[in-house]
């Protein structure tokens, strides 16, 4: 296929110094490098309800390109059956764990953005990719493997962990949490 390539969009003077800010940020953590790949999605920011902006990259035109990966997400009411007789909950948002996740090599150049600087790739699994959220919850999944429908539930990017009483509740808890620190 003919890599997708996009012009940057439009930014108003504060979201180029916003911009600015986020790439360095990027940059200075080793999820991005620079690019000179075909391919390019601009970016646009988003306002937070606190007010900050997030930058978002607009991979649309690439998401029509990508073999969508069918894992099969869970039925709620399966999920909510699991939870019958407990009464005690925690729920991990693993959201900054895409992070985590490495690029393929190959597929590195794909995730490139334009900005009026200069192109960049990630190197780690960006927001806004197709199969990332299923990618990341087949490898929590599988992470979690001995502990599902015992009380642990896995959801895109939360892990929801349930138990009888506080007793049991802190033994479950400590378990995820050291099998988080285990496993980063």
């Amino acid at each position: 296929a003919t890599p997708v390539a996009q012009a940057p969009y439009r930014l108003a003077p504060s979201e180029m110094q916003e911009l600015s800010n986020q790439l360095q940020e990027l940059v200075d953590r080793g999820f991005i490098r620079p690019s000179t790949s075909p391919y390019g999605a601009p970016v646009l920011f988003v306002k937070k309800k606190d007010g900050s902006f997030r930058m978002c990259i607009d991979y649309r035109e690439l998401k029509k390109l990508t073999v969508k990966n069918r894992y099969p997400l869970p039925r709620i009411d399966d999920l909510f059956d699991q939870l019958q007789g407990s009464s005690v909950y925690s729920k991990i948002d693993l959201r900054s764990g895409y992070h985590q996740l490495r690029v393929r090599e190959e597929d590195i150049p794909k995730t490139t953005f334009r900005t009026r600087y200069k192109h960049y790739e990630f190197q780690v699994m960006p927001f806004g990719l197709i199969n990332a959220p299923i990618v990341f919850m087949d490898l929590i999944n599988r992470m979690c493997k001995p502990y599902l429908d015992k009380f642990v539930i896995v959801f895109i990017d939360d892990i929801l962990i349930y138990s009888h009483n506080k007793e049991e509740h802190a033994n479950h808890l400590r378990i995820v949490l050291e099998l988080l620190k285990r496993e980063k």
